[in-house]
């Protein structure tokens, strides 16, 4: 090859490195098909989260990669309980679609999830970590070792990359898609090193009463973030010495809120709101941010179409649809509408929920509001004996002296029949606004859209939230159904 040959060849390494850094490929040129690594936290509220306004977790590679990514400002899960968000995750399907409408059910039996969907678009489909999805048949995820499957370990299992190295690398003619599931920050709160929180050093959310017990246990909880960040690092270096991150979307996602009161097993942006960020290079521009609502359901169908596939087949069954043009820039809206929903048994009595938001404003109609709310993990015990959540006592002790305490047990434990919430401006949502006039045009156009979305979905609501139905869901006979 002559010297000018040679020139142009590195002219052109160079200009398509250039292109790489810049963005998404131009208009009209083909994407590959992406390796596809999601990488889910469990239980870890969104606004703990320095990248979404966190005030103390401190979690370099997150940061990191966050820059190198997109990061979703208005990204919801449909309950916020650990096995009905992962159903949906999985299966772009609702709750009451997929059938996973309360946390430890199962999902109706002729439910397809991502080892089905890209399997046949020729994908490998595994999982590493907590699994926490049923029926197997409906999930079928081929079983990669190496993390913890126990999220109420104490302690967590060491992990290990071999078996991620091993499933990522196995086939190089053949993409794959890798789901790693850790366990943190779930309770127990016990890994981390938690002397890097002092207690006094921490400044609460709102929504937390401020008693010695509460900072000493978020430190914990903290610590437990600053680990699972760790976890996240030491995936991505994976992915890099496996010469695949070009190649690569990788997707990370917080789950549900954390098991403070008022985040997960509610309707709040505390609960149903969860961290998204993709990083894909070359095609995924870094450093950008986007207020596109999107739900859970809608990331199936999205690898779906970013793997070759038309996930607008009926075939599909996806109540979710694809946000790939978001993902290249090419949009900056997806979603109208995000639903939310909430059935209390068996984490409690009865006690159903429904909301919806459109990223700014949150509506929510509780509708046994003549119940107190109970959260029975509040006063139970983990398998360990240990006690699950230790500050709550302190709350309920000091609440007739201190009255910010008495209004935020007041707020979790009895509710109205429906709450407003702008949620751009009071992101912790501590202001219901139901009751003022003016914003009753805001409450009659979102109280609507859920009528409209209760009645698609065939949620019969209250009959919902029972021992029965629970009972016959976790046995594959689901009680009520959505409309064909």
């Amino acid at each position: 090859m002559t010297g000018m040959g040679m020139g142009l060849l590195v002219a052109a390494a160079g200009l398509g490195a250039a292109v790489a850094q810049a963005g998404p490929a131009p208009t009209g040129v083909p994407a590959p098909r992406p390796n596809v690594l999601v990488i889910l936290a469990d239980d870890c509220t969104v606004h703990d989260l320095p990248l979404y306004g966190g005030k103390n977790a401190r979690t370099p590679n997150l940061d990191a990669f966050a820059a190198q990514g997109l990061t979703f400002n208005r990204a919801y899960v449909g309950m916020a309980m650990c096995q009905p968000c992962r159903a949906e995750l999985y299966s772009g399907q609702t709750p009451m679609r997929n059938g996973c409408a309360w946390n430890h059910s199962a999902s109706r039996p002729e439910t397809r999830s991502l080892p089905q969907h890209l399997g046949a678009l020729g994908y490998r489909v595994g999982l590493a970590g907590k699994v926490h999805v049923a029926p197997k048949a409906a999930f079928p995820f081929e079983a990669v070792p190496g993390f913890d499957t126990s999220c109420t370990r104490d302690p967590t299992q060491p992990h290990s990359l071999d078996g991620v190295r091993a499933f990522m690398t196995r086939r190089a003619d053949e993409p794959f898609c890798l789901v790693v599931a850790l366990v943190e920050p779930h309770v127990p709160w016990v890994m981390g090193d938690r002397s890097q929180y002092p207690p006094a050093t921490i400044a609460l959310p709102p929504h937390l009463a401020d008693t010695p017990k509460t900072r000493e246990d978020f430190g914990a909880y903290l610590a437990e973030i600053t680990y699972m960040d760790g976890q996240v690092g030491e995936i991505l270096a994976a992915l890099r010495e496996a010469g695949l991150e070009k190649d690569t979307l990788v997707l990370f996602s917080s789950e549900q809120g954390s098991q403070f009161p008022g985040c997960k097993w509610t309707n709040w942006d505390t609960g149903l709101r969860t961290a998204l960020v993709a990083r894909w290079p070359g095609q995924v521009a870094a450093g950008r941010h986007t207020d596109a609502v999107v739900q859970y359901a809608d990331v199936a169908p999205t690898l779906v179409d970013l793997a070759g596939g038309t996930p607008t087949d009926a075939a599909f069954a996806f109540d979710g649809t694809s946000f790939a043009a978001v993902l290249r820039g090419a949009k900056d809206t997806h979603r109208t509408f995000a639903h939310g929903a909430h059935n209390n048994i068996p984490e409690g009595p009865a006690y159903p929920v429904r909301s919806v938001t459109d990223g700014e404003w949150r509506y929510i109609r509780n509708l046994t509001p003549d119940e107190i709310y109970i959260e029975k993990h509040l006063m139970g015990l983990l398998g360990g004996g240990a006690p699950h959540n230790p500050y709550w006592p302190t709350w309920v002790a000091t609440a007739s002296d201190n009255p910010d305490t008495y209004r935020l047990v007041k707020r979790y434990m009895v509710r109205p029949a429906e709450q407003l919430y702008h949620t751009a401006a009071d992101p912790h949502e501590m202001t219901d606004l139901a009751g003022h006039p003016a914003h009753a045009a805001v409450k009659a156009r979102l109280s609507a859209e859920l009528d409209r979305w209760l009645a698609a979905q065939g949620d019969p609501g209250i009959p919902q939230d029972t021992h029965e139905a629970h009972r016959a869901a976790g046995k594959g006979r689901h009680l009520y159904a959505p409309p064909k």
